[in-house]
């Protein structure tokens, strides 16, 4: 079962012309279960900031929980929920016109709780504005597909002077046994990342956020992709093999797990 809202009302093919053609805004991601989802402030915190970047305008939290109650609703009690943000308004002619927010709610099936592992390929790539969970997604599909093309799972994006920084759309962090290390570069901060840092601080897990190098990959024991869909093992970057590590596994499926599901209702 598929939901589009557009303002809190049933989303029509009109209505979303402007987010196809002009192809200008903003998203977040997460997973509903039983309506209820992890890490509200941190979407709302992400949307709000974007919002005043892209646009120049607030998009106050009352809105947000309303048009994410409104959705929670309408739809399945399990689900994968994508809010995004763009304006029918906007003229990129004429870009810095004041214009009203217009937010569409979709929701699909929920992610399923295992994922598989995955071999990753890097790339030298860096997003357009990495901080940003913008609509340009196109880089990111392109490589993903370029790594299957070339008998992977997925791609690995490296900065111009060799630094890993992230996935096509998840976020990378490396395990040397004792910590876990997350790659400071240029890159989105994801929301399943953060919980994950705080649920880990939670549990006493040893982390540090440093430049990593590409050819550093082979001298850490696992590593790990993190998204809103979930987390999932990495057995190989490039010729780098990881061999599968269910001790970090474990104790990252509790630091997420630790993090609270909220109602927004």
């Amino acid at each position: 079962m598929s939901i589009a809202l557009l303002n809190g009302q049933p989303a029509d093919a009109d209505a979303l012309r402007a987010l196809a053609v002009v192809n200008y805004g903003h998203f977040t991601a997460m997973q509903v279960r039983d309506r209820a989802v992890q890490g509200l402030d941190f979407h709302v915190a992400r949307l709000q900031r974007a919002t005043r970047e892209l646009f120049g305008t607030e998009l106050p939290r009352g809105r947000i929980v309303a048009e994410l109650v409104a959705a929670l609703r309408a739809g399945p009690a399990d689900a994968s929920l994508r809010f995004t943000v763009f304006a029918r308004g906007f003229d990129y002619r004429q870009p810095l016109r004041p214009v009203e927010p217009d937010v569409l709610i979709t929701l699909g099936p929920a992610a399923p709780a295992d994922k598989p592992p995955l071999r990753v390929k890097s790339y030298p790539f860096e997003r357009s504005q990495p901080h940003l969970k913008h609509v340009g997604t196109f880089p990111l599909f392109h490589y993903r597909r370029q790594a299957l093309l070339d008998g992977f799972d997925d791609a690995l994006f490296v900065t111009p002077d060799g630094h890993v920084s992230e996935g096509s759309i998840w976020n990378i962090g490396f395990w040397d046994g004792q910590a876990v290390i997350w790659p400071l570069a240029p890159a989105l901060r994801g929301t399943c990342e953060q919980l994950l840092q705080a649920g880990l601080a939670g549990q006493g897990i040893a982390q540090e956020t440093r430049p990593v190098a590409l050819a550093e990959a082979g001298g850490f024991r696992a590593a790990f992709a993190a998204n809103a869909s979930g987390i999932q093992p990495l057995l190989g970057i490039d010729g780098v093999e990881y061999a599968p590590d269910a001790g970090l596994m474990d104790r990252l499926g509790a630091a997420l797990g630790s993090m609270p599901w909220e109602n927004p209702a």
